[in-house]
């Protein structure tokens, strides 16, 4: 196991949490927005590997442009990830976190708009602000999955507030460009026909999204590399009513925890606070079809307990410095959320229940929140990172036939 480092996110959190949320509006508009030494690994499936062609990226073949790579045990996913769960009455208990170097799947993320280069696209240099995303929304799943995260010429803050001269879509198609190279020299370099899971929030989900409408949903051999898209904070297009079709004329959303070849997708509110009309999310813009909203906690539908990793804060627990107490760099509050799938309004949408407990000696709510046509957009991800970690496990058990991790 690689000595882990202990990071503080709260600070590279907090810049995610303003750029995700600024994000939306270039990401849920419906627009079209050889291998390292050891890599390789055998496949872990009796399925036949498909034939991917020979690709080398002059970009993405160098490490330093991944924020994370399994042969890299420094990088932002081999840091602290240990959390300690605050229960209602108080007490405080520390959850280890811990990797799993042999997992037997990947996962292939892609983050939000964070960037404040002063320039339509990013460069290739790896900020604070990145490394936090990755580290927030994605290094937890190395529990489950082998992490690759690579560095992209996103589309910037400045770009999307209008402080630097900018064209969006050609922004755009720089950023997607970039994903679609990492996206090949993993798959020729250090796939080696295993399962995939894709993950991305907001910009990161929307580009995503045209990635798996152009390169996997009309490709079986691709498909059969599919374990999971999770594309969150940002619209997948469906038929009402159905769980196929829309943005993927194959792909089907995911309506069980061990459901392979699927896709997770929501965007969140709080029960108090459904999307106003003029909501960025939650809803398609021109087209038929409605938004999908899967519950990582419960695909199949229904009210479900959240599980949520925090970046730890002096939110967490009542009176000043309590939250001394607290040395993990992430909190989980169990029982605190708890969420469902609801269409209301012309709106489809995860709606966030927050249990508070008056007698309760912990957070009574939880942050995130901007305006209301933002939702819960900034903490999409965190407040059910968990279940995501848990269901991508069974999701891989599922692909591989082995036993849940």
């Amino acid at each position: 196991m690689p000595t882990r480092t202990r990071a503080n996110p709260a600070r590279p959190l907090m810049l995610v949490v303003v750029a995700a949320s600024l994000a939306a509006t270039a990401c849920s508009s419906g627009g079209t927005t050889t291998a390292a030494p050891g890599t390789e690994a055998p496949t872990t499936t009796a399925r036949a590997a498909p034939s991917i062609p020979p690709y080398t990226s002059e970009v993405y073949a160098d490490p330093a442009h991944w924020l994370c790579r399994p042969d890299l045990p420094d990088d932002v996913c081999h840091q602290d990830l240990d959390a300690t769960v605050v229960h209602a009455d108080g007490t405080l208990e520390v959850q280890r976190h811990v990797a799993d170097p042999d997992a037997p799947i990947d996962c292939f993320y892609v983050y939000p708009t964070i960037s404040a280069d002063q320039s339509p696209n990013s460069d290739l240099v790896p900020s604070d602000a990145e490394k936090g995303s990755v580290l927030t929304q994605a290094a937890r799943l190395n529990s489950q999955c082998r992490v690759f995260a690579p560095v992209y010429r996103q589309m910037t803050l400045p770009a999307l507030l209008g402080s630097v001269p900018a064209d969006r879509l050609a922004a755009s198609q720089v950023a997607y460009a970039d994903v679609l190279d990492a996206w090949h020299h993993y798959l020729a370099n250090d796939n080696g026909g295993r399962g995939v899971v894709l993950i991305g929030h907001s910009q990161g989900a929307s580009h995503l999204n045209r990635l798996v409408r152009e390169e996997i949903d009309p490709n079986p051999e691709l498909r059969s590399l599919l374990v999971a898209a999770y594309l969150i904070g940002s619209t997948v297009r469906v038929p009402d009513g159905a769980d196929v079709g829309g943005d993927f004329a194959n792909i089907p959303l995911c309506r069980s925890q061990d459901q392979i070849g699927c896709v997770v997708s929501y965007a969140s509110f709080r029960s108090t606070s459904p999307p106003p009309a003029n909501s960025f999310f939650g809803r398609v813009r021109g087209g038929d079809g409605v938004a999908a909203c899967v519950n990582p906690a419960a695909p199949a539908g229904g009210r479900a307990s959240l599980t949520p990793y925090f970046a730890t804060g002096d939110w967490v627990l009542p009176g000043a410095g309590a939250d001394r107490a607290i040395t993990t760099p992430f909190v989980t509050l169990p029982d605190l959320l708890d969420a469902e799938c609801v269409q209301r309004d012309g709106f489809s949408y995860l709606e966030v229940f927050v249990n508070r407990d008056r007698a309760g000696r912990r957070a009574q709510d939880i942050t995130g929140d901007l305006t209301p046509e933002w939702g819960l957009h900034v903490v999409d991800v965190s407040i059910a990172m968990g279940d995501i970690e848990r269901m991508v496990g069974q999701q891989a058990a599922a692909f591989t036939g082995a036993p849940p991790r």
